[in-house]
């Protein structure tokens, strides 16, 4: 076990998205690729795929930081990288009911995972990411378009940032409990 392991410094960055969908495959591949890259021993990195369900038990084993990297519709050209931090998972509602686990978009299974922490007596991250990309299309289809194909290696410098910044001196899940 590292020492990151035991001070409870994790990170997990997790793909997301189903490749079957053409750029929903986005977060499957950008992990692909950082998989490529050498990583601090504290960072793991999971293809979820559209098995969102494991992603929020995977997250009841103790993460400081989690990274969602996804297809991320938000008005931009195809292709435009984002990066958002979001404040507190807990006030990410789904945008209709879970009905089956492995469908399960990236705020279902934040709101998930605050249900199985407080049933549990887990702790979620302390802080979350998303690395997404604006998707040209999501129809079927295998293979990203080019716009998006091209975005990855933006993504995955864009996670590494990320990496870096999780090195820093946290508080980390122990010492967030000891102040309640």
């Amino acid at each position: 076990m590292t020492e990151d392991r035991k001070t409870g410094a994790r990170t997990l960055v997790a793909g997301v998205g189903n490749i079957f969908l053409g750029d929903d495959g986005f977060g499957v591949e950008a992990v692909r690729a950082l998989a490529t890259h050498p990583l601090p021993a504290h960072v793991e990195v999971v293809d979820i795929g559209v098995r969102g369900v494991h992603l929020a038990y995977q997250l009841l084993d103790g993460y400081d930081t989690l990274v969602l990297v996804d297809a991320t519709a938000r008005g931009g050209d195809p292709g435009t990288v984002y990066r958002i931090d979001v404040d507190s998972p807990g006030d990410i509602a789904p945008q209709g009911p879970v009905l089956d686990g492995h469908h399960m978009s990236p705020d279902a299974v934040l709101a998930l995972l605050e249900t199985l922490c407080s049933g549990t007596g887990g702790t979620p991250p302390c802080r979350t990411v998303v690395v997404g990309c604006e998707p040209a299309t999501l129809e079927e289809g295998i293979g990203l378009s080019a716009p998006v194909a091209a975005a990855v290696p933006e993504a995955v410098r864009v996670i590494q940032e990320i990496v870096r910044e999780s090195q820093a001196p946290v508080v980390g899940t122990a010492a967030r409990e000891a102040g309640k």
